[in-house]
């Protein structure tokens, strides 16, 4: 125990230090947003990660990436302070088909293993049911009787 006393200043002082830096949480749980089950023509593919800088020093977004060309992410261009919020905004091309993406974070952030942060996005694109035109023009008809 003596032995180890001397050391407790100098544990507690680096695990301190390991501490500070920017840091960031995102509002989503999971970091994933599901877009349910929609429409391409009652939904735009639009969505935004909102996130928090919790740390002390500012957050820089160094770069996001998709898994692939149908889902397009941006990022802030300028630094997010401490205690401020950003947006990852990302924008899906509302193919018919379930959705499964994932969208790379790169940032200087210290709460996450090498500043990297996958988010997520899910949910199914339908097509649109168009009633079929002569079905239309039949229940008109039996409707007038």
């Amino acid at each position: 125990m003596k032995r180890f006393l001397p050391y407790c200043p100098l544990f507690f002082s680096a695990f301190a230090l390991a501490q500070t830096g920017p840091k960031i949480v995102f509002k989503d749980k999971d970091n994933t947003i599901d877009y349910g089950t929609v429409t391409k023509e009652t939904d735009n593919g639009e969505r935004i990660f909102e996130f928090t800088n919790t740390g002390d020093q500012p957050l820089i977004i160094k770069n996001v990436q998709s898994t692939c060309g149908c889902t397009v992410p941006s990022k802030p261009d300028q630094p997010i302070m401490p205690g401020k919020t950003g947006e990852i905004k990302v924008k899906y091309n509302m193919n018919p088909g379930p959705i499964r993406k994932t969208i790379t974070v790169e940032t200087n952030a210290v709460n996450v293993e090498g500043g990297m942060v996958a988010l997520k996005i899910k949910g199914e694109v339908i097509v649109k049911q168009e009633p079929n035109p002569l079905e239309k023009k039949t229940n008109i008809l039996m409707n007038r009787s």
